[in-house]
Order: structure tokens, then C-alpha cells, then sequence
């Protein structure tokens, strides 16, 4: 008989809902590299979506494995440069959090889709996530903070690939229903 919850899946769960309940677009003051490393961390909404791609893309497999997460940070190089030339996107909060939705269903689901429709998913996900950085980030130096950010993104990206990896199956189903409630709850918080 199959057991629904397994230490690992609760472990996976709770790391998912532990990460601080906190937008990442506060309007706090930036700097260089490090002030970009940390932009990640610092927002539920971010964190949920950047682990997410990580772990949706290792439940696709094959090409999607690195094609998904290298989409999602070459499209949030793109719309972090929008943001850092003061343009905003429209309904920017409510795509990130629809983001998170979005990526935690198809995990749930078990979702499967060709390589260049997750891609295109990804990507249109990872303007909005790096647009939003961007605006944060005025008066920042550009290269030094976008690389910091950059690094952290991939980070957590391998960080949901490394989830996915140890957790299959079932386990990796609940987690993407955790993301999902996550992004919900970020909905229903405020945007």
C-alpha cells in the first residue's frame, strides 16, 4: 500500500509554505550585486515561482530540464532591463502571482506540454518577475545587481530541480498544489 504523505513529500510541503509571507516588490532601497542576489529571496511570490520553474521543469524532462529554467532567466534579464529604464508593466503583481498559480497547477496536474510551449510560458512569466525587479532596483548599478539577481534565480531554479529529484510522483504533486495555494493566498492578500 502506498502512503500519500512520505517524510520526504512533508519535508518538500513545508519548505514550500515555510519561505516568509512577504511581497517582494516593498519598495525597499537597493544596491549592487548582493542587493541582487537577495531580490529573490526576499518575496514569497518570487521565491514560489523561481523553485517552481525548477521543479516543473524537471517533472517535464528531457529537453525542458535546462530549455525552461534557461528561458525563465533570459526573460527576466529582459524585463529587469524594462524595469531598470523606469517602464512598468501593466497588471504586474497580479502576473507574478498568477505565476505562481499557473506553475504550481501544472505541477499538481502533472502537466505535460511540448518543450517550446513551456518555454513560452516560462518566459512570458519571467518578464513580469524581472520587470518587477528592475523597478526596484533604480539608481542600482545595473550589471552588478542583475548579475546577483541572476545567480540567485538559477539557484533556486536548481533548488526545485534538486526537490524534484528527491521527491517523485506524489509527493511532487503536493508540492505544486502547495505553490499553488501559495500563489492563491498571494492573490487574495493584496493585488
Amino acid at each position: 500500500m502506498k502512503r500519500l504523505f512520505t517524510p520526504r513529500s512533508l519535508v518538500l510541503v513545508a519548505a514550500v509554505l515555510a519561505a516568509p509571507l512577504a511581497w517582494g516588490h516593498d519598495g525597499h532601497v537597493v544596491g549592487g550585486a548582493a542587493a541582487g542576489f537577495a531580490h529573490p529571496f526576499t518575496g514569497l511570490d518570487h521565491l514560489l515561482a523561481m523553485v517552481a520553474i525548477g521543479l516543473w521543469a524537471t517533472q517535464q524532462g528531457a529537453r525542458a530540464f535546462w530549455a525552461v529554467p534557461l528561458a525563465f532567466v533570459t526573460a527576466m534579464a529582459l524585463g529587469a532591463l524594462t524595469g531598470f529604464a523606469g517602464f512598468a508593466l501593466p497588471a504586474l503583481e497580479p502576473m507574478i502571482a498568477a505565476s505562481v498559480v499557473v506553475l504550481g497547477l501544472a505541477i499538481a496536474s502533472g502537466m505535460r506540454t511540448p518543450v517550446l510551449a513551456g518555454v513560452t510560458i516560462a518566459a512570458l512569466f519571467a518578464v513580469f518577475h524581472g520587470n518587477a525587479h528592475g523597478l526596484e532596483a533604480a539608481g542600482a548599478p545595473i550589471a552588478a545587481y542583475l548579475g546577483g539577481m541572476l545567480v540567485a534565480t538559477a539557484l533556486l531554479h536548481g533548488a526545485g530541480v534538486a526537490g524534484a529529484l528527491a521527491v517523485r510522483g506524489g509527493a511532487l504533486r503536493w508540492a505544486g498544489a502547495a505553490v499553488a495555494a501559495g500563489g492563491a493566498g498571494l492573490m487574495l492578500a493584496g493585488v
